[in-house]
């Protein structure tokens, strides 16, 4: 897992080096992710234990935490984390350093709600079928999982490492049933192509 621990560094890296300039950043929105927000604002009532994967500075967190539910933020950067916790010292978001590949027993099918976005691209393809299946294991039984990721346009080598639709499709062979599919036009260096998927565990 050489390789899984330079990704560690280099993002742990990137926080560091901007600590004081969050602009520079590259994925650091500084905003709630719009394809979360549309989930937030469907007239549901949000309740429940949700899990962000890769919170970044927290702000899809503290969405989630003032929708209503109990939030646990993870990422591996913890200087990440600690920009998260001074920029939403006003929320109940629990911000967390850990590895999603090493996450404790105590967080197996544990969450009502859990939102991926960007981080299964962001680890090298090797790692892919491994992360889809850590992150469909932090979802309880008749949870939900709300994926954002750039689709490949067949010119991504990578990083980031964009999805296909034969990756979307490996969550249904882990008992993810799909709610809903969604291809999202959106200019980026990456792909102006984003997938927007909901999925529920049967």
């Amino acid at each position: 897992m050489q390789e899984h621990k330079k990704s560690n560094d280099f993002f742990e890296g990137i926080y560091k080096k901007n600590e004081n300039n969050h602009d520079n950043i590259p994925w650091a929105r500084q905003d709630v992710n719009p394809l979360l927000q549309t989930y937030l604002d469907n007239g549901e009532e949000h309740k429940g234990k949700a899990l962000v994967i890769g919170c970044g500075l927290g702000d899809d967190a503290y969405a989630l935490d003032n929708a209503g539910y109990d939030v646990l933020a993870i990422d591996i950067s913890q200087t990440a984390l600690d920009l998260a916790k001074e920029r939403f010292t006003d929320s109940n978001v629990v911000f967390e350093k850990q590895d999603i590949f090493d996450m404790p027993q105590k967080y197996h099918e544990n969450f009502d709600f859990v939102f991926e976005s960007l981080t299964i691209q962001s680890l090298p393809i090797k790692f892919r079928e491994k992360m889809i299946h850590t992150v469909v294991n932090t979802v309880a039984k008749k949870g939900k999982l709300l994926v954002v990721a750039h689709q490949h346009n067949g010119n991504n080598d990578g990083p980031p490492w964009p999805l296909k639709h034969e990756d979307i499709s490996l969550f249904k062979t882990y008992d993810m049933k799909e709610l809903s599919f969604e291809l999202i036009r959106e200019t980026s260096k990456i792909s102006d192509v984003k997938f927007r998927v909901l999925y529920v565990k049967s």
